[in-house]
């Protein structure tokens, strides 16, 4: 008997590959990077890349597709927030540390220990982009769909991991869906905050005009 569950890597799959292609190309039709983190997009890359080679030396050749698809769009994101000025020299340094020692683990260890730690990492990477979108009073530049692809991939990984009861898989799953939906939290927040700021402003502006208008009248010779 078929388990629908055993094609959740294959959703996973199809949902990853194309996720950073709304916040590029929110980016780069408005300019707007409120909110968006150099950090994360930077971390997404080097992961990724990381992830690449753990995949080779473990033979999963199709995982290679979702994997390098993030290493390149999320390292195109990172370049694009650096030319407006979102990167900084002491992020850049710890990244740098960060990515030696993922390489120093892979030759080290092998590819069952830079598994473990790239589970583990998913916590390091997601954390730039929370931190940066909470802390940005209109985070209007964050891309709620790229978000919402996040959210189908790590959920199906969730459903994957709690399937063959697999303990990284699911805690993996598990801060991927926590994480998209305190960012989608947040989107949704900040954006019906600014379309009650947009009706106020028209209508105070109504109240004014009138104000004037009255005192205008008040003012003339009788």
């Amino acid at each position: 008997m078929i388990d629908v569950l055993d094609y959740a890597p294959v959703a996973a799959t199809v949902l990853a590959i194309p996720q950073f292609l709304p916040q590029i190309r929110k980016l780069r039709a408005t300019g707007d990077a409120a909110g968006v983190s150099w950090s994360w997009a930077t971390l997404t890359s080097v992961n990724n890349a990381a992830w690449i080679g753990y995949f080779a030396l473990a033979r999963y050749w199709s995982a290679l597709v979702p994997s390098s698809a993030a290493t390149l769009l999320a390292g195109m994101l990172a370049m694009m927030l650096a030319r407006r000025g979102q990167a900084d020299a002491r992020s850049a340094a710890l990244i740098s540390a960060w990515a030696a020692l993922l390489a120093t683990t892979a030759i080290v260890v092998g590819h069952a220990g830079l598994g473990a730690l790239l589970t583990a990492a998913f916590v390091v990477q997601v954390a730039p982009c929370i931190w940066t979108a909470y802390r940005t009073a209109d985070p209007t530049g964050v891309s709620s769909a790229t978000w919402l692809l996040i959210l189908g991939e790590l959920f199906c990984w969730l459903l994957y991991g709690a399937h063959k009861s697999d303990p990284r898989l699911t805690v993996l799953g598990a801060v991927g869906v926590t994480a998209s939906l305190l960012m989608l939290a947040r989107i949704y927040a900040t954006r019906g905050a600014l379309r009650q700021r947009s009706a106020v402003r028209p209508a105070a502006r109504a109240n004014e005009a009138d104000w004037v208008k009255v005192r205008s009248s008040a003012g003339r010779p009788r």
